[in-house]
């Protein structure tokens, strides 16, 4: 029998998910091990914002003993929302009130930062890149890292995102292609530089989608918009469309000829953007992934449910897992039960979850999106 308390336990990757399943295991007296690809600065730099559901993301944060923290740094105002056709035609309004909402926002790097502090950091290993995995006997295995360091772990949880290294030992599933790529570019200082643009945009989110096409703005806690142009297209498109990615202003006014019949509103989120251009493609996993249980290897968040981010779901599904599995590590003193018990929890949840992400990433991306999306969020607050 595997004794939580007795074993050691290796938690592969420091986004929220791994860092917010340290910090409860650590309330309770049980003491994990993270291991992160990434440097310190690196890690805390990475992502835009988030809305943290009180269901999910929330509930892991009081089980941290971090909700108060998280009230202190949220931003309640930061859930507007407004939705247009490409002709700049809006079919939904949402203003946030400044407090009382279950979803405020918080930029992910300030999200990572809060749950680290409450880290002993002893706890954590920065640019700890897990190259295999090597399962022994009695249920050991061998963490070989590319760093050239080599740990051994009882229970080895998988918080490594989309191309886990841990998922294969459990799993031939692999991320798929979803269709969907997105070039993300950056709107500096907006308040100040382009106040037109942040009136246009206000404090939350901005979707404007036609053509199977779509422009995101998202207004970050440093007063940045991040813009997310995004395509259905085949995969190789990224590569094979003629993008100059290390040169941005030529890779920028490409870009624009995408939406050169959009209302100049929306081009003005291609337009003001300076510095890097990202392009990305969408991955998902199969909806409604399960596997057999395997003694001292489970996962969480993407690497157990990767999905598009069309339902919102993703950090707050990643810090549910986290706080499941840790109360179940907690409660059970056998390792395997307490990581069987999570794993049935979690598949019910995220199964839920991936399957409305797809759906509404075909909404979003289908004929006669603008008005469609207004539709069914108007249902949704009629049903609220």
């Amino acid at each position: 029998m595997q004794k939580a308390n007795e074993r050691k336990i290796a938690i592969i990757g420091g986004g929220p998910g791994g860092l917010t399943l340290a910090v409860i295991l650590q309330k309770y007296g049980v003491k994990a091990t993270v291991y992160e690809k990434s440097s310190f600065q690196a890690n805390n730099q990475q992502g835009g914002s988030l809305d943290i559901h009180s269901e999910s993301g929330q509930r892991a944060l009081q089980e941290a003993d971090l909700f108060e923290s998280f009230q202190a740094v949220a931003r309640y105002d930061g859930e507007d929302f407004r939705l247009f056709d490409k002709k700049g035609k809006m079919y939904l309004e949402e203003i946030a009130e400044d407090h009382g909402s279950d979803r405020p926002e918080i930029d992910r790097g300030v999200l990572c930062e809060m749950i680290l502090q409450a880290l002993h950091p002893t706890s954590i290993r920065w640019n700890h890149s897990l190259s295999h995995v090597v399962p022994l006997k009695d249920d050991l295995y061998e963490l070989h890292f590319e760093n050239g360091n080599v740990e051994t772990a009882n229970l080895v949880i998988g918080a490594d995102g989309a191309f886990s290294k841990v998922r294969p030992l459990l799993t031939k599933a692999k991320a798929e292609y979803t269709g969907l790529s997105m070039v993300e570019v950056h709107i500096k200082n907006v308040a100040i530089d382009h106040p037109e643009l942040a009136s246009f945009n206000r404090r939350g989110k901005m979707f404007a989608l036609a053509d199977h096409k779509a422009i995101i703005g998202q207004l970050n806690g440093d007063g940045d918009i991040r813009v997310y142009a995004s395509f259905q297209v085949e995969q190789e498109w990224l590569d094979q469309s003629g993008f100059l990615w290390d040169q941005p202003d030529i890779a920028k006014q490409k870009l624009l000829s995408y939406f050169e019949d959009w209302d100049e509103s929306l081009q003005n989120y291609i337009r003001l953007a300076e510095g890097k251009i990202l392009p990305r493609r969408i991955y998902m996993l199969p909806v409604g992934l399960t596997w057999a249980h395997r003694a001292g290897v489970t996962l969480i968040g993407d690497a157990a449910h990767l999905m598009s981010p069309f339902a919102g779901e993703g950090v707050n599904l990643a810090m549910l897992d986290a706080t499941e599995l840790a109360l179940s590590i907690v409660q059970h003193n056998d390792l395997s039960i307490a990581v069987q018990g999570y794993e049935q929890k979690m598949y019910a949840y995220s199964g839920e979850a991936a399957r409305e992400s797809y759906k509404n990433l075909q909404l979003c991306f289908g004929d006669q999106a603008a008005s469609r999306l207004a539709a069914l969020m108007n249902q949704y607050h009629q049903q609220a």
